[in-house]
């Protein structure tokens, strides 16, 4: 620690569009906690609809907001370890010098749903760069808590592509929320960063056709690359009829919705057939509503959400490892820090971009 810098540069979130770079103090690490230079971390959609002020995170006349700001923001990262607190070398399998990524939540261990096991819907829910008790890594240094669930990287797979693990896991997770079976036909709906990952889970399953629906033409032959079988664009075919022809007049047996826009849900329940799985994954923007009837008495749905990425980590590092992903067409950006405010408008933006990350060290490893 006596060699590590006593501030550094981070971007700070005060408030809706108030987002600045600024010096702040390089965290010091207790017992189990780690601290990580961060090599690449990427600006997700929940960061640019916290940057936009969505009600999720910063509350309406109904509810409080999640977002506990001032915070540093970023969720999906990767570091390279620099410090070790008492026993979190021997704990997590890491020696300085390694890299390590951090699952998104840190579990509280006291809670209901932790004590049963199901900590990724953890109570009191600190994830990184939301909460007090956990900032984020839009920053040159940021702390993994005792209670985070760390793991090592393979020096094999490149930092830009290791910032990825955690999008990845939450699409795994979506995935086999899916119970997916060899004879579906599976729709995924959004080939963004998550939906792209989604279809690379999914065709590890070898459903009997896997279908990509995007907007843009671009990002759905990069879902191609992933493994779909077919990628639609809503602004050229009608999909709900295609898919209906493809499928015998059926419908798909699974719809996975990663666009986030509210037109999607409606289209997944008019494409899904009777006693199809519905797997809602998207942080929406705003509320969302549809006849129940549909799910209910017309089609007897299995309706699953999909939240985090319980687990998954290990997978995912795993399939990066094997080069299951196209990740030079999935990463696009790489920007220094400084350019947060550019990455924030790419992502918002949708067309030039797939994955921006930041690089907060400029891809410099100090070991």
């Amino acid at each position: 620690m006596e060699n590590l810098p006593k501030t550094m540069p981070a971007v700070m979130c005060r408030a809706p569009e108030d987002y600045r770079l600024e010096e702040c103090g390089v965290p010091r690490v207790g017992g189990g906690e780690v601290l990580i230079r961060v090599q690449a971390v990427g600006i997700c959609a929940s960061d640019l609809k916290c940057y936009q002020g969505a009600p999720m995170f910063w509350g309406d006349a109904h509810r409080e907001g999640y977002c506990q700001a001032p915070i540093i923001p970023g969720h999906e990262f990767v570091g390279e370890v620099v410090a070790l607190g008492d026993g979190a070398g021997d704990k997590y399998g890491l020696a300085i010098g390694d890299l390590a990524v951090s699952e998104q939540i840190v579990p509280c261990g006291a809670c209901r749903y932790c004590l049963r096991g199901q900590y990724w819907m953890c109570m009191v829910h600190d994830i990184y760069g939301f909460r007090k008790a956990t900032f984020g890594a839009m920053a040159e240094y940021c702390k993994l808590p005792a209670k985070a669930l760390n793991y090592r990287v393979p020096n094999s797979i490149p930092v830009e592509h290791a910032a990825y693990v955690e999008p990845l896991a939450c699409a795994i997770h979506a995935v086999e929320r899916g119970d997916i079976q060899l004879r579906d036909t599976v729709v995924i709906a959004g080939a963004g960063p998550l939906g792209l990952g989604m279809v690379a889970a999914a065709r590890m399953k070898n459903p009997a056709l896997l279908i990509a629906l995007d907007l843009d033409d671009g990002r759905l032959e990069v879902a191609r690359a992933c493994g779909a079988d077919l990628g639609l664009n809503p602004r050229a075919v009608d999909v709900i009829d295609e898919v209906r022809k493809l499928t015998g007049g059926y419908g798909c047996d699974v719809y996975i919705e990663a666009t986030g826009h509210p037109a999607a849900v409606e289209q997944g329940l008019r494409m899904i057939c009777k006693l199809g799985t519905f797997v809602e994954f998207s942080v929406m923007r705003e509320p969302v509503t549809t006849d129940w009837t549909v799910i209910g008495d017309t089609k007897e749905l299995n309706i699953h959400g999909a939240h985090l990425s319980p687990h998954c980590y290990p997978v995912a590092i795993r399939m990066l490892e094997q080069g299951r992903l196209p990740m030079d067409q999935i990463v696009t950006h790489q920007l220094p820090l400084a350019d947060f405010h550019k990455g924030i408008d790419l992502v918002a933006d949708g067309t030039q971009s797939v994955k921006v990350m930041l690089r907060p060290c400029e891809g410099e490893m100090i070991h």
